[in-house]
């Protein structure tokens, strides 16, 4: 299996996940399961159409549907060198009832064409010999006969064409099919021949889904980066939020609030022996000096209460007596 059917490959691939999503984009289109062929063209060679044809077929058979990719590049097709399966028999022997290297008659017989991949629940009709007249072929009642028979057998059926700037074979094939997907390069392809296409697709009563934008240029930092949970590299750096343990492995148990500002405190002012000694001498001093003046404002509180009640009792002595002495005068 060839490093491009990344699909496959790596499943878990960011490079996946966007073949997926295009997928899930296609079945929402699909709201009356009245889509059952896609054909995918191109506007000049180069473009990752077959590449993207190719993933686009292994997503929709991870999804449990049974999948038939044609091959109907007869000028060039390379999805037998993607899947790694036989060249022929293919579509142009199908088409044209002999097989051209040979120059003898083949079966008709529509299981003999169809090939099976090892992505389980995909097949596969190779492009076959290159024919003389592939346009002719393409536009024939047995190809619309062989797309009729493939819905019957299976889910979804997956054309690649050739690119429509160059032969009028997609535009062809564009007529027969449910719908269209355009691949185009990023900065590769131009504007004027994506409309050119899209009009001419239009103008034979093609129905076009949707143009996939390819060769979009990813940075490995952005990559590395991927939101996606299929990543399977491990940081070398200290988890966040993890404390070391005694033996220097870091532990899952979170750093608390008051704990971050102990490590912020010991890393701006590092302990000192000496500093914090002269710290608990100061103090000490300070207690010292604090004790006396303490004691004496009790003193001073102590004695005025004393001397309060000295003076009450002097006044109370002066009172008696001179009672005493009214008394006296008047027993007289």
């Amino acid at each position: 299996m060839k490093k491009e059917l990344i699909a496959h490959r790596d499943p878990k691939s960011p490079v996946s996940e966007v073949f997926r999503t295009l997928r899930t984009n296609i079945q929402f289109m699909n709201t009356n399961n009245k889509l059952k062929t896609l054909l995918v063209t191109s506007t000049l060679p180069g473009e990752g159409k077959s590449w993207v044809t190719a993933n686009l077929a292994v997503t929709f058979a991870q999804a449990g549907k049974k999948v038939v990719l044609v091959d109907a590049d007869m000028r060039k097709g390379r999805q037998y060198t993607i899947f790694e399966v036989s060249p022929r028999p293919g579509l142009s022997n199908y088409l044209s009832g002999f097989d051209s290297s040979t120059g003898d008659e083949i079966s008709e017989d529509l299981a003999d064409y169809i090939q099976e991949t090892q992505v389980p629940n995909l097949y596969i009709i190779p492009a076959g010999n290159i024919p003389p007249n592939p346009s002719e072929l393409l536009i024939s009642t047995k190809m619309v006969s062989l797309l009729d028979k493939l819905k019957k057998l299976c889910d979804i059926v997956i054309v690649d064409g050739t690119p429509c700037e160059l032969v009028t074979d997609s535009i062809i094939l564009s007529r027969i099919v449910d719908s269209t997907v355009i691949v185009t390069a990023h900065k590769q392809t131009k504007k004027d021949d994506l409309q050119k296409i899209v009009t001419n697709i239009q103008n034979v009563g093609g129905k076009i889904a949707g143009i996939v934008l390819n060769k979009i240029p990813v940075s490995a930092k952005k990559y590395e980066q991927s939101y996606y949970y299929g990543s399977t590299s491990i940081s070398s750096s200290r988890p966040r939020n993890t404390r070391p343990s005694p033996n220097g492995r870091p532990t899952n148990r979170p750093i608390s609030v008051q704990s971050k500002r102990e490590d912020m405190k010991r890393r701006v002012r590092p302990e000192n022996p000496q500093l914090n000694r002269m710290q608990q001498e100061r103090t000490q001093r300070i207690n010292d000096n604090e004790k006396p003046k303490a004691l004496q404002n009790k003193i001073k509180i102590d004695n005025s209460e004393k001397v309060s009640v000295e003076k009450t009792t002097d006044i109370l002595n002066q009172i008696n007596a001179y009672l005493d002495e009214e008394k006296k005068n008047l027993n007289k």
